[in-house]
């Protein structure tokens, strides 16, 4: 092979599944000796070495989680602040350590995880900011390596063939309860102003608003879409109003999108924000907050849970945010 063997290459070889052969390695009383001599012997013709930071984080003789720095973009980058704020305490009360770095783009984070990975600095990782695509993933997993992501797999239909642990929150519940009050207050215009299609959580969070219109059996005509921009939020309300679109509250996917609206439209139109960022608090603006303390905890959690083998077995939790009524 051109490359090191991995997990999944014995796996293959030897015919099983990468748990047995992550009990052949570590836990060989569990394994049927028929199979235990074949997968030793993959591993032999291989020439597989088990995964150093694997181990260590079995024996908690590291115990460092990596996870990039992503860049701070629109006044809603505060939430991966907030997250990483709690991800540290949620680790320090495991004894674990946080190691962040910076990536620019997917193909040099690929490369700073291997050099992280290559050179023992550390255990696991915890990724942020998935999309479809996202080619880090499967990329850990073919590694054997410990990882949660803290938003779902994007490009599943359906969420329970995951093959790897993930947090993330429910972004459709959010928008539809904050539209859903608005429409308990007795506004029917309610519009939506969000991001461009197939942005994951930003298709999540305008299905909740539609769900919620559906429901009401009024129209969800009032579906506006723009880049994550205080400027093209506002420029985006303004060529609405004057194309003839009345608009009686908005719901946005973003505090960035929520202020920009807020600078165009008329005091009394309601608008809700997401992200519950300290612009939104300031300036009066209702939002959606997301339970990023619990999430933290819930990522830390099973991380330490995915690490008691290479191989990942997939727990996935989804959280429900709350709107913040201002």
């Amino acid at each position: 092979m051109s490359r090191p063997a991995t997990v999944v290459d014995v796996a293959a070889a030897a015919g099983v599944s990468r748990q047995t052969v992550s009990n052949t390695l570590n836990s060989p009383e569990r394994v049927r000796p028929a199979t235990l001599q074949r997968v030793q012997a993959a591993i032999e013709s291989l020439g597989y070495r088990p995964n150093g930071a694997a181990r260590r984080l079995r024996t908690r003789q590291s115990s460092t989680i990596g996870m990039r720095l992503e860049p701070v973009q629109g006044i809603s980058g505060s939430v991966l602040d907030r997250f990483l704020h709690a991800l540290v305490e949620s680790a320090d009360k495991r004894q674990l350590r946080v190691l962040l770095f910076t990536a620019k783009d997917d193909h040099d984070e690929l490369a700073q995880m291997e050099n992280l990975i290559e050179g023992s600095d550390v255990d696991g990782f915890v990724l942020t900011s998935t999309g479809y695509g996202d080619p880090r993933p499967k990329w850990l997993e073919d590694r054997g390596i410990a990882f949660v992501t803290f938003g779902r797999p994007w490009q599943l239909e359906n969420l329970e063939e995951a093959n790897h642990p993930w947090v993330d929150v429910d972004g459709r519940s959010g928008t539809h309860a904050a539209t859903e009050q608005l429409l308990t207050l007795g506004h029917r215009r309610v519009g939506f102003l969000g991001w461009p299609d197939h942005s994951g959580q930003g298709d999540e969070r305008r299905q909740g608003w539609m769900d919620a219109m559906t429901a009401a059996g009024i129209p969800a005509e009032v579906d506006l879409r723009c880049e994550d921009d205080v400027s093209l939020a506002a420029e985006t309300v303004t060529t609405a109003e004057a194309g003839g679109s009345a608009i009686d509250a908005l719901v946005c996917a973003s505090d960035t999108l929520a202020l920009g609206a807020r600078l165009r439209l008329a005091p009394t139109v309601p608008i809700i924000g997401y992200d519950d960022t300290p612009v939104a608090a300031a300036i009066g603006i209702s939002s959606v907050a997301q339970p990023l303390v619990e999430a933290a905890s819930v990522v830390v959690e099973l991380l330490s849970a995915s690490s008691d083998d290479a191989a990942h077995t997939a727990i996935s939790k989804l959280l429900k945010p709350h709107v913040v009524w201002r």
